[in-house]
Protein backbone atom coordinates (compact mmCIF):
# COMPACT_ATOMS: atom_id res chain seq x y z
CA UNK A 1 0.00 0.00 0.00
CA UNK A 2 1.41 3.78 -0.55
CA UNK A 3 2.00 5.73 1.67
CA UNK A 4 -0.95 7.87 0.86
CA UNK A 5 -3.33 4.96 1.15
CA UNK A 6 -1.33 3.70 4.11
CA UNK A 7 -2.84 7.11 5.58
CA UNK A 8 -6.02 6.68 4.56
CA UNK A 9 -6.28 3.51 5.72
CA UNK A 10 -5.08 5.21 9.46
CA UNK A 11 -7.92 7.46 9.24
CA UNK A 12 -10.26 5.44 8.39
CA UNK A 13 -9.68 2.93 11.21
CA UNK A 14 -9.42 6.05 13.37
CA UNK A 15 -12.89 6.83 12.55
CA UNK A 16 -14.44 3.22 12.96
CA UNK A 17 -13.07 3.09 16.63
CA UNK A 18 -14.08 7.18 17.23
CA UNK A 19 -17.67 6.49 16.04
CA UNK A 20 -18.19 3.10 18.06
CA UNK A 21 -16.72 4.96 20.85
CA UNK A 22 -19.52 7.74 20.23
CA UNK A 23 -22.17 4.80 19.92
CA UNK A 24 -21.57 3.65 23.40
CA UNK A 25 -21.62 7.36 24.66
CA UNK A 26 -24.78 8.01 23.06
CA UNK A 27 -26.69 4.92 23.56
CA UNK A 28 -25.52 4.62 27.50
CA UNK A 29 -28.14 7.01 29.02
CA UNK A 30 -25.47 7.69 31.82
CA UNK A 31 -23.27 9.89 29.49
CA UNK A 32 -25.24 10.56 26.86
CA UNK A 33 -26.09 14.28 28.00
CA UNK A 34 -22.16 15.00 27.13
CA UNK A 35 -21.84 13.68 23.85
CA UNK A 36 -21.80 16.10 20.40
CA UNK A 37 -24.29 14.44 17.95
CA UNK A 38 -22.97 16.74 15.45
CA UNK A 39 -19.90 14.38 15.31
CA UNK A 40 -22.02 11.90 14.17
CA UNK A 41 -23.81 13.80 11.45
CA UNK A 42 -20.49 15.64 10.13
CA UNK A 43 -19.24 11.98 9.90
CA UNK A 44 -22.17 10.65 7.46
CA UNK A 45 -21.70 11.36 3.99
CA UNK A 46 -24.16 12.72 1.62
CA UNK A 47 -25.50 9.66 -0.38
CA UNK A 48 -24.75 7.21 2.75
CA UNK A 49 -26.41 4.26 2.80
CA UNK A 50 -26.49 1.34 4.94
CA UNK A 51 -27.18 -2.89 4.52
CA UNK A 52 -28.17 -3.65 8.09
CA UNK A 53 -27.21 -7.25 9.81
CA UNK A 54 -30.83 -7.94 8.84
CA UNK A 55 -30.27 -6.99 5.03
CA UNK A 56 -32.80 -3.20 5.33
CA UNK A 57 -31.10 -0.33 3.28
CA UNK A 58 -31.15 2.72 4.99
CA UNK A 59 -30.40 5.93 3.69
CA UNK A 60 -28.45 8.75 5.18
CA UNK A 61 -31.54 10.10 6.90
CA UNK A 62 -32.84 6.73 8.55
CA UNK A 63 -29.43 5.96 9.59
CA UNK A 64 -29.32 9.05 10.95
CA UNK A 65 -32.89 9.45 12.71
CA UNK A 66 -32.32 6.09 14.06
CA UNK A 67 -29.00 6.80 15.76
CA UNK A 68 -30.80 10.38 17.45
CA UNK A 69 -33.65 8.45 18.87
CA UNK A 70 -31.76 5.91 20.05
CA UNK A 71 -30.06 8.04 22.79
CA UNK A 72 -29.79 6.69 25.98
CA UNK A 73 -31.34 3.18 25.74
CA UNK A 74 -28.45 1.47 27.00
CA UNK A 75 -27.72 0.59 30.92
CA UNK A 76 -23.79 0.81 31.83
CA UNK A 77 -23.37 -2.16 30.68
CA UNK A 78 -23.35 -2.04 26.87
CA UNK A 79 -19.69 -2.25 24.90
CA UNK A 80 -18.56 -2.40 21.67
CA UNK A 81 -15.49 -3.63 20.23
CA UNK A 82 -13.94 -3.32 17.28
CA UNK A 83 -11.61 -5.92 15.97
CA UNK A 84 -9.46 -6.99 12.97
CA UNK A 85 -9.26 -4.15 11.12
CA UNK A 86 -7.82 -4.19 7.54
CA UNK A 87 -7.81 -2.81 4.25
CA UNK A 88 -9.82 -3.43 1.28
CA UNK A 89 -9.96 -1.57 -2.13
CA UNK A 90 -8.15 1.88 -2.29
CA UNK A 91 -7.65 4.41 -4.57
CA UNK A 92 -6.05 7.82 -3.70
CA UNK A 93 -9.40 8.99 -2.07
CA UNK A 94 -11.54 6.29 -1.58
CA UNK A 95 -11.36 3.16 0.52
CA UNK A 96 -13.24 0.45 1.75
CA UNK A 97 -12.41 -1.23 5.41
CA UNK A 98 -13.36 -4.65 6.62
CA UNK A 99 -13.76 -5.00 10.39
CA UNK A 100 -15.65 -6.96 13.31
CA UNK A 101 -17.85 -4.78 15.37
CA UNK A 102 -18.82 -7.02 19.03
CA UNK A 103 -21.39 -5.90 21.47
CA UNK A 104 -22.35 -6.65 24.78
CA UNK A 105 -25.85 -5.13 25.17
CA UNK A 106 -28.24 -6.32 28.17
CA UNK A 107 -26.02 -9.04 29.06
CA UNK A 108 -26.09 -10.60 24.92
CA UNK A 109 -23.19 -10.89 23.15
CA UNK A 110 -23.41 -9.94 18.84
CA UNK A 111 -21.14 -9.88 16.28
CA UNK A 112 -21.07 -9.05 12.92
CA UNK A 113 -18.35 -8.26 10.05
CA UNK A 114 -18.46 -5.03 8.43
CA UNK A 115 -17.65 -3.51 5.01
CA UNK A 116 -17.44 -0.06 4.97
CA UNK A 117 -16.31 2.70 2.22
CA UNK A 118 -14.63 6.13 3.23
CA UNK A 119 -13.96 9.06 1.15
CA UNK A 120 -11.60 11.95 2.27
CA UNK A 121 -13.70 14.97 3.48
CA UNK A 122 -11.65 17.88 4.95
CA UNK A 123 -14.82 18.81 7.03
CA UNK A 124 -15.75 15.23 8.45
CA UNK A 125 -13.83 14.31 12.17
CA UNK A 126 -11.50 12.14 11.01
CA UNK A 127 -10.52 13.45 7.60
CA UNK A 128 -13.06 10.66 6.31
CA UNK A 129 -16.90 10.28 6.04
CA UNK A 130 -18.87 7.12 5.94
CA UNK A 131 -19.89 6.51 2.19
CA UNK A 132 -21.72 3.00 2.50
CA UNK A 133 -22.03 0.69 5.38
CA UNK A 134 -23.01 -3.21 5.17
CA UNK A 135 -23.01 -5.23 8.25
CA UNK A 136 -23.75 -9.50 8.53
CA UNK A 137 -24.30 -10.81 11.56
CA UNK A 138 -21.68 -13.29 12.37
CA UNK A 139 -22.85 -14.23 16.11
CA UNK A 140 -27.14 -12.86 16.31
CA UNK A 141 -27.68 -11.72 19.62
CA UNK A 142 -28.16 -14.48 22.51
CA UNK A 143 -31.52 -15.42 23.36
Amino acid sequence: MSTINQTLFSRASAEVIDLHRFFVDWFVAARADTVDFARFERAMGDGLSMITPDGHVLDRAAVVDHVRSSRAICDDGFAISIEDIRPGWHDADTIVVFYVEAQLRAGKHSRRQSSAVFTTSSSAPNGVEWRHLHETWLQVPES
